[in-house]
């Protein structure tokens, strides 16, 4: 199971092309104005205490003016100095909370725009000095105001990710429940915020033994599975989010028994098997977010011992869904191959199925697109050798000994000891093999191997077969490949 590490990126847009190849957390920010929407990096300059304590009191007189005075509040706690001056005065958070639960809609939605802005900080005290207002936050998840809803829940995804303070307040305060019935709302706007709180909570340091746990409980998996793979029949914003909810479950987890009882393996299948069949020729810009997680679930439940999942038609949905993608978004190749490696592990079915449709040479078009398609390329070529002489003729009946030669030259020793590895297989199970392979100069190729630690002993025990006379039993290779 692959679980990757995590960096912070702020606008939504960059956090899920980086999620590519990362896991990650991050803050978000929800704001109307046209030039945080233009990707504007305006920040107001850092205010005085005394123009703080100002702006504090001008929110505190109760005048008419009170809204436009929390919009200049709002606008000076964009900048992170100002934030942390203002949290340390005394009854700024109180004053705030309580125009936030406030009757009047326009200073309560003002007021939950500036603890918003508040949430974005990076520094902790920022997110711990608004510990009070959690359970506000968490009561109006279920308003009637969209907007409100929506910025609530951004500011809760991103509080929880500065503090475990504050994650392990708002998991008593029913945190789990709320967001379980937050999931069910028909507005697609909520769904993705609640999909970005979950993201957020799922990858805490405490998630294995305190928040998955109360998730697998809740409805929320369910309702999770579901909304993923209907993600091509809407907006896929929110499949995408619970795509990498569901994935960080799945590689954080031992024991997926419950997505599997829910169907994960053939929901999910199901559903490349549907983008397959649909995808363009020139695929819609984003669907590649969810191929990437919806791949990687798969990839790891089928890791599961006992998972079965015996469909060749994924297959052909793997090999159709790397041609769409592999020019536009190269990373994907991996995504597939790692599937496709878990796949064909310990399973002569899809080992079959990858020779009977005939992959075979799409997947060698595929060894040199990039240092890791190399191993995992010829990690399943492995997988396929290892089944026995039938296989490996159906294997040598492709160039692969004259495709493996420059593979021997490579400066990656991963690389090159997956190929020795490949050659091994064949020639134990096709000993004819090893005389094509020196007529084709491959001896030359593994003699430069002799002097490098971690491959001399293979690279020299493959040096013994070749070197046999024609029809000698090749069991040099058994000791340094056992």
């Amino acid at each position: 199971m692959r679980l990757l590490g995590g960096q912070e990126v702020t606008c939504p847009a960059a956090l899920r092309k980086a999620r590519r190849q990362e896991q990650l957390v991050s803050k978000r920010l929800l704001r109307e104005d046209n030039a945080a929407q233009d990707g504007a990096d305006v920040v107001p300059d850092p205010l005085s205490e005394d123009e703080v304590l100002e702006l504090l009191r001008g929110v505190q007189r109760g005048s008419e003016d009170r809204k436009r005075s929390l919009g200049r509040l709002r606008w000076a706690l964009q900048n992170e100095e100002t934030q942390q001056k203002f949290v340390r005065l005394d009854g700024s958070i109180r004053t705030l909370t309580g125009l936030f639960t406030s009757s009047l809609a326009e200073l309560q939605l003002e007021a939950a725009r500036c603890l918003h802005e508040l949430s974005h900080s990076s520094v902790p005290a920022v997110a711990e000095a608004c510990l009070p207002v959690t359970s506000y936050l968490l009561t109006y998840l279920s308003g009637h105001s969209l907007e409100l809803t929506e910025l609530c829940l951004y500011t809760l995804g991103n509080l929880v990710v500065e503090s475990e303070a504050v994650r392990k307040q708002l998991l008593p305060q029913g945190i789990i429940p709320v967001l379980a019935s937050c999931i069910q709302s028909p507005h697609e706007a909520v769904l993705e915020g609640v999909g970005y709180v979950l993201s957020q909570l799922l990858q805490a340091k405490e998630a294995p033994t305190e928040i998955i746990p109360l998730v697998l409980d809740s409805a929320l998996p369910q309702h999770m599975l579901q909304l993923v793979c209907s993600g091509l029949k809407a907006d896929m914003g929110a499949a995408v989010e619970f795509a990498w909810c569901l994935h960080y479950i799945i590689c954080r987890h031992k024991d997926n028994v419950l997505l599997l009882a829910l169907g994960a393996v053939p929901a999910l299948t199901s559903l490349l098997l549907d983008l397959a069949s649909q995808i363009p020729q020139d695929a819609p810009e984003g669907l590649e977010l969810l191929v990437c997680p919806v791949l990687r679930c798969l990839s790891n439940l089928l890791a599961q011992p006992g998972c079965q999942g015996q469909d060749g038609r994924l297959l052909i949905a793997l090999f159709l869904i790397l041609q769409c993608f592999l020019q536009q978004h190269p990373f994907l190749v991996q995504e597939c191959l790692w599937l496709l490696n878990n796949l064909t592990a310990d399973d002569p079915f899809f080992c079959s199925a990858l020779l009977c449709l005939d992959l075979l040479p799409a997947l060698l078009q595929l060894l040199t697109c990039s240092q890791m398609a190399t191993v995992l390329v010829l990690t399943v070529l492995c997988n396929v050798a290892e089944k026995g002489q039938l296989q490996c003729q159906q294997l040598l009946q492709q160039p692969l000994l004259a495709q493996l030669l420059p593979l021997l030259t490579l400066p990656d020793p991963e690389a090159v000891g997956q190929c020795l590895e490949l050659l091994h297989l064949l020639f134990l199970h096709c000993p004819e093999a090893a005389a094509d392979f020196t007529r084709q100069g491959g001896h030359q190729a593994l003699e430069q191997h002799q002097s490098i630690p971690e491959l001399q002993e293979r690279a020299q025990a493959l040096l013994d077969v070749v070197r046999q006379p024609p029809g000698a039993p090749s069991q040099a290779t058994l000791g340094a490949f056992s």
